[in-house]
């Protein structure tokens, strides 16, 4: 049986975006949900190490990683954790979604976006979507907040320069990715990406935003438990 799932965060490294998601996971599943330092920004293979003193040990589990981390799940899944028996990306890329010019625009503009409020206007197109309620408007608004500019800044040249393509490729567990179709910020480009390294890769598709795990909670825990039922197929 997998009871476990380990949840890692976005950008802003936080878990409690994952609240009401956790909330639609029936039991007798147990969640953690680590969160990163609020002042400081390891490297994603310093971030490894903390992956590896909160998986299970000595019992099965599942490892989902949103946008920014999912690199990060990536890299340490290739390292092919002893208890580890599925792979959830959401909204998730082996090498940056921003490309082209806009990524060098995107590193320098990086130092100043961060030290500003966000608009509304800018976290309903790229993060949250139209039409969400204003109590997720606040909870993530809370959440950037909390993080320090230059430590987001530091995530954001991360996700510029990382490239997990190598790891992707020795990663031997199933994989499921979570595709948000009005996702403003991961593009198609990087599911393609992708399935050209793990064509065998399961794909969900769901209508929403970037945070479509926040947006979609209940539509995304049922996909979810039933990419574990799958597992549990397997295993039998």
């Amino acid at each position: 049986m997998i009871n476990r799932l380990v949840l890692l965060p976005g950008m802003h490294g936080t878990g409690e975006l994952f609240s009401e998601f956790m909330r639609m996971i029936p039991e007798p599943k147990h969640i953690e949900a680590p969160h990163y330092r609020r002042d400081a920004s390891p490297l994603y293979n310093q971030l490894q190490a903390m992956v590896e003193s909160v998986a299970p040990t000595s019992e099965n589990f599942i490892l989902l990683a949103e946008s920014y981390s999912t690199p990060l799940a990536i890299q340490y899944a290739a390292t092919t954790p002893q208890n580890l028996r599925g792979l959830i990306l959401c909204a998730g890329f082996s090498t940056s979604p921003i490309r082209g010019w806009r990524r060098s625009f995107a590193s320098w503009i990086a130092p100043l976006v961060f030290r500003l409020p966000l608009p509304t206007i800018a976290m309903s197109h790229f993060l949250v979507g139209p039409g969400a309620p204003q109590s997720l408007h606040t909870a993530v608004r809370a959440a950037i907040r909390s993080v320090k500019p230059k430590v987001l800044t530091v995530r954001l040249r991360q996700i510029l320069a990382v490239d997990a393509r190598i790891a992707l490729g020795k990663v031997s567990v199933p994989i499921l990715y979570i595709q948000a179709k009005q996702d403003r910020m991961v593009g198609p480009s990087c599911l393609e990406e992708i399935r050209g390294i793990k064509p065998q890769v399961d794909v969900a598709c769901i209508e929403g935003p970037h945070l479509i795990l926040q947006r979609k909670p209940q539509q995304c825990a049922d996909i979810i438990m039933k990419f574990l039922d799958s597992l549990h197929c397997t295993d039998d």
